[in-house]
């Protein structure tokens, strides 16, 4: 079966007795146990879980050591059925110290043992009376003989050729110092790095700990297991609260519940062919290496394939937004329409400032994406102190022009102070078909594209005579799928949609709806009847899209509508930033689609429209090619100045053939 290059991890918090390690190696067991059922590839334990980490002055009672040696060979015996990775804490007497460690057991063998390598010793924590740093001790010993076997120890990259994934263990207090052991094991090829742990809970250090966590995977492109001891620690002068931990890339997949009392699971889907394209895109990340790492030895330990997930056996349990460019969190969401549209605003102020122009000129279609630059030119031109006179907005009925999106247009233009210019295109546009001798009954591209053509002449030769900018409206959307028309709407002096997709279009109005025209926030000024207009936005934003380039139908209304055309805007821009953002081949696209949108559409409808993204998404690469200046909005742009470069005459026969 095909393999998603994706692994479940899990992240375990047992229930424990303190220095009862028969007790805390049964429910270790049990616990593994259960991870696998759920398909884990990775099940981590939290630090010197065998023991319990609260031991003590009991850490250097021979007694003790024994017995927990004795738990980590009956945890290895109980696992020999497991193909995951079982990482376990617990603690190695070697020459004259105690060392913390981690073992990573597999099919009932130990594969290898990392110490601890720095240890917390102020405040309430003072492990260094029990145990030596991992350090030096690294440097002079590469191997242990524990159980009979010799098994590798140190510093240390566990490899799953067949899968092309390598694991890095770092212990607790590693995560928290300057340079981190799993920033080095990162920077040596380690995909996914485990952290067992036990770290004690303070007011808002969760906060803390999820924040340290996330930034450690997004600054070393990596996946990120932590677990941590849970509240049967001894309680004498520390609570733990088992709070556990995974993070891809920067993002929070899983995060458990604090204090629960009994055995905690988290589980969460890393996808490592997502953190290779993150590191190949772009070289600082093996800049990086080759500066930092010639000092630092690993030894890479090879262990046998762990079980991904594959396409047909495994169900997704990970949550993959259907629309991954709109924030499910309103704070987040709130702050994120700020920020585009302040980004939207501050790149066409410098721009109109630095050109001297006098005037923005803007098509206004009564669509969403010509509404949403017209408020970008009305907060513009309050930055610059501007009269908002003196934003050019035309409208330009064609023959799909219909009465709503017409009066619509005019209202907006009008509210928000716009000099109002109309220019109807029709006796224009037959006089050129005349010209060339074209059929004005004949209903094809060719009628279609005249319009558009004709509207972006009129514009710029107004913005000539008016000493003014033509302002953009083509969103990230119609760049991707090239649904413009090459040098008619394709064209402009400057796009400020040309990083914001559809469906983030109309949110960012909604926004504006909600924060410049009402709300504790609203601007007074915005424009001269803001329940008016804020009305007008939310008819606009219920009107169908559409380049309205066709007759309407016999009552008048929009009979051309993009969605039926094209497809819907909701599934290209997921497909968009998954292949764009994530790099993501087609089979594993259409399967993670089938599941996100499996409520909404079937699966022939989806393979058709994704078929239809990756032919129109190389075939249009020409015009993305000579496309306008416009901000960079977020972390998915087309610009091929900037983050996409491609050949105009790429071929996209290997995607579908794929796809098929």
């Amino acid at each position: 079966m095909e393999k998603f290059g994706i692994i479940r991890s899990a992240a375990v918090t047992p229930k424990l007795k303190v220095a009862n390690t028969e007790y805390n190696t049964e429910e270790i067991i049990k616990c593994a146990m259960e991870a696998d059922k759920h398909g884990a590839g990775i099940i981590l334990f939290p630090e010197l879980c065998i023991t319990g980490y609260t031991c003590g002055d009991l850490f250097y009672q021979e007694f003790l050591y024994q017995k927990s040696l004795q738990g980590l060979k009956k945890i290895k015996d109980a696992t020999q059925k497991l193909k995951a990775a079982v990482i376990v804490g617990f603690y190695l007497h070697l020459e004259n110290n105690n060392y913390n460690c981690a073992a990573l057991i597999q099919k009932g063998q130990i594969m290898g043992i990392v110490p601890k390598m720095f240890m917390p010793n102020s405040r309430e924590f003072y492990e260094a009376r029990w145990f030596a740093s991992g350090i030096r001790i690294s440097e002079d010993i590469t191997s242990v003989n524990l159980f009979g076997d010799d098994i590798p120890f140190g510093n240390l990259i566990f490899t799953d050729s067949e899968n092309s994934l390598n694991l890095g263990i770092e212990i607790c207090e590693d995560l928290w110092v300057p340079i981190s052991p799993g920033a080095r094991l990162a920077l040596n090829g380690a995909h996914i790095i485990c952290n067992p742990s036990a770290s004690n809970e303070t007011v808002a250090k969760s906060e803390y700990r999820n924040t340290l966590v996330c930034q450690e995977s997004a600054k070393n492109m990596c996946g990120y297991v932590y677990t941590s001891s849970g509240v049967h620690e001894s309680s004498t002068d520390l609570v733990f609260g088992g709070h556990s931990i995974i993070a891809e890339n920067g993002s929070l997949l899983a995060e458990s519940p604090l204090f629960e009392r009994e055995n905690s699971i988290i589980y969460g889907e890393i996808d490592y062919e997502r953190i290779k394209f993150e590191r190949t895109y772009g070289q600082h990340f093996e800049e990086c290496a080759s500066a930092y790492t010639e000092r630092f030895s690993f030894t890479s330990i090879d262990i046998l394939p762990l079980p991904v997930l594959k396409m047909g056996n495994d169900q997704l349990t990970r949550k993959y937004p259907k629309n991954p460019f709109v924030p499910n969190d309103p704070k987040t969401f709130d702050e994120r329409c700020k920020s585009i549209f302040s980004i939207q605003s501050s790149g066409l102020a410098k721009r109109m400032e630095h050109t001297h122009s006098k005037k923005a000129i803007v098509g206004i279609s009564g669509g969403l994406d010509s509404t949403l630059s017209l408020l970008v030119c009305a907060e513009t031109f309050k930055l610059l102190n501007k009269d908002p006179k003196d934003i050019v907005a035309i409208t330009m009925p064609g023959f799909g022009t219909t009465d709503k999106t017409y009066n619509n247009a005019l209202t907006i233009m009008r509210l928000l102070g716009a000099t109002i210019i109309e220019i109807p295109i029709r006796d224009a546009v037959l006089q050129h078909f005349k010209d060339i001798e074209h059929d004005k009954d004949k209903h094809d591209v060719t009628y279609e594209n005249s319009q558009a053509r004709e509207r972006t002449q009129i514009l710029m030769d107004v913005a000539n005579k008016e000493s003014g900018l033509v302002i953009g409206t083509g969103d990230l959307s119609e760049v991707a799928l090239g649904w413009s028309t090459y040098n008619g709407d394709h064209m402009s002096m400057y796009g400020v949609n040309a990083s914001v997709p559809k469906t983030l279009v109309r949110f960012v109005i909604k926004w504006v709806m909600e924060n410049k025209l009402s709300g504790t926030n609203e601007d007074k000024s915005f424009s001269s009847d803001n329940v008016l207009l804020k009305s007008t936005l939310q008819d606009i934003m219920d009107t169908p899209i559409s380049p309205e380039l066709l007759p309407p139908d016999k009552e008048g209304k929009i009979a051309q509508k993009t969605e039926d055309t094209v497809g819907p805007y909701i599934l290209h821009d997921f497909f968009m930033f998954y292949t764009i953002r994530y790099g993501m081949s087609p089979k594993k696209l259409y399967y993670i689609a089938k599941t996100v949108f499996q409520d909404d559409y079937d699966e022939l409808f989806i393979k058709k429209w994704l078929t239809v993204f990756y032919r129109r998404f190389f075939a249009q690469q020409f015009k993305r090619s000579c496309m306008p200046d416009g901000p960079k909005i977020g972390s998915v742009s087309l610009s091929p100045r900037g983050d996409w470069r491609m050949p105009s005459d790429a071929d996209s026969y290997e995607w579908l053939k794929e796809l098929e």
